[in-house]
């Protein structure tokens, strides 16, 4: 409470002394407003004064008061096209989800593993990761952690209540693969496609989904991976482990959903559609359909869902709006926020003059910018919104990568990318506070391991980026 109290007031504070003082030297009175609107908004995101969301509302007003950026300009973004694809993405989860279609695919990837702790461990970091490229990841992490609570207690009941460390790795597995995993494809996680709207903004240039899902599939492939090492042979040893049973439990709630349904066979088309669709479209389908982009095709997808009838309810439709009134609205505020802020910063000419401020890393190799940038943003990103920091940090990198003279894509990439992966803390994610709140974990476990894929995954990146991401410049 203190705390809110505190980033109450000290929002506006900063927000009037620097609009009512003299404008630093270079700075224009525009981007000044700018600068003064994004100090309030900033503060309020890090004390959490408002929900993230309610601020996110903020740049509307304070932008077209201070004259920042025009009313027109600021609202555009709150319908940006990469908004759509991102609200197309969450419309086929919910389809997925109420169908329990996601379910079955993770028990399905879970029952495939061997039955002892690390190969269960492995199945649900698998069946997480690959479910969160698709699906919100506290979705995903939901589902998985109330999959895991009912392994938990029938282990916890035949082993005659002993505690395993197993309980603990499931945990902090399935949170982590959840944040690992929207890496990889631009419906993963909001800052993926906040990054691509500022570079179509910026630069007019889309990356698309196959060409995201191409750079960056390794790296959460790689980091599931890794992940899992951490976990079973590093912070625990789970090989010593002996489990009171194997998979069974997995298999009986596998048999426990029934053959596959009608209206489950429908909803993986379209979606499987979908996927091949977003892959194919740069590939060919552009030739044959000049206004197919990725955001066509995620609504297409989305709307088909509410066209064609359900057999289980021969009134109803697969999905009715009712169901897809679920929709998290406020992390599509929030996006529409970030990107109005980027946007002014842009305008202003804000970004230009805070990326000629930070010149002096000019004289450094470019690997070591890079890593800078990635270490930072991940750190950064264990106390604050990822969605924020990504929408203020990307105009300032592009502006910055212009200043020392390299592509600014080497320094917004691993910015997006690291915003993904915050590992250590329970506020830094909603998989991280869902896995925490199960209640087998402390704050020691969750830092233990959580610093180790921070300072893994800040590598792999910056070394990603700088030896792959030229090949689709």
């Amino acid at each position: 409470m203190i705390r809110k109290r505190l980033g109450f007031f000290l929002g506006p504070f900063l927000f009037f002394i620097v609009f009512f003082l003299e404008p630093f030297e270079g700075l224009n009175a525009e981007a000044n407003a700018v600068l003064a609107s994004t100090l309030w908004i900033a503060t309020w995101w890090l004390f959490e004064t408002l929900h993230i969301s309610s601020t996110a509302l903020l740049p509307i007003v304070l932008l077209s008061l201070t004259k920042g950026a025009p009313i027109a300009q600021t609202t555009a973004s709150y319908g940006d096209k990469m908004l759509f694809l991102f609200l197309g993405g969450f419309v086929l989860a919910i389809g997925m989800q109420k169908w329990n279609l996601h379910k079955r695919m993770a028990l399905t990837i879970i029952s495939k593993v061997r039955g002892n702790a690390n190969g269960i461990l492995l199945g649900f970091i698998l069946a997480t990761g690959l479910l969160s490229m698709w699906i919100s990841n506290t979705a995903a992490t939901l589902m998985m952690v109330t999959i895991a609570a009912a392994l938990i207690k029938e282990i916890r009941e035949l082993s005659g209540n002993r505690k395993f460390n197993f309980f603990k790795a499931i945990l902090l597995g399935i949170s982590f693969s959840a944040s690992i995993g929207g890496v990889a494809t631009l419906v993963g996680t909001p800052t993926n496609p906040i990054f691509a709207a500022i570079a179509s903004k910026l630069y007019g240039h889309e990356f698309s989904f196959l060409t995201w899902m191409t750079f960056a599939m390794p790296f959460s492939l790689l980091m599931i991976g890794i992940c899992w090492w951490i976990l079973s042979h590093v912070i625990f040893t789970l090989k010593k482990e002996n489990l009171p049973l194997g998979n069974e439990i997995i298999i009986q709630e596998l048999k426990q959903l029934g053959k596959l349904t009608y209206e489950e066979k429908v909803v993986g088309v379209i979606f499987v559609s979908a996927a091949l669709l977003w892959i194919l479209r740069s590939l060919f389908l552009n030739q044959l359909i000049p206004g197919m982009n990725d955001t066509v095709i995620a609504i297409a997808a989305a709307a088909t869902l509410f066209i064609i009838p359900a057999k289980a309810d021969k009134s109803s439709t697969i999905l009715t709006w009712e169901e897809a009134e679920q929709l998290p609205w406020g992390v599509i505020i929030l996006f529409g926020g970030g990107l109005s802020l980027a946007s002014a910063f842009q305008s202003s000419g804000l970004a230009e003059w805070i990326g000629n401020q930070l010149t002096a890393v000019a004289g450094l190799p470019i690997l070591v910018i890079i890593l800078i940038i990635a270490v930072s943003v991940n750190f950064l990103t264990e106390v604050t919104s990822n969605v924020a920091t990504a929408s203020i940090m990307m105009p300032v990198l592009a502006s910055l990568a212009n200043a020392i003279g390299i592509h600014p894509y080497l320094l917004m990439v691993p910015a997006t990318m690291a915003a993904s992966c915050a590992f250590m803390l329970p506020i830094a994610t909603g998989p991280n506070a869902i896995a925490f709140s199960a209640g087998e974990l402390e704050m020691k476990d969750m830092v233990k391991a959580g610093v180790w894929l921070n300072i893994i995954s800040s590598l792999l990146i910056s070394l990603l980026v700088y030896w792959l991401l030229p090949f689709f410049l």
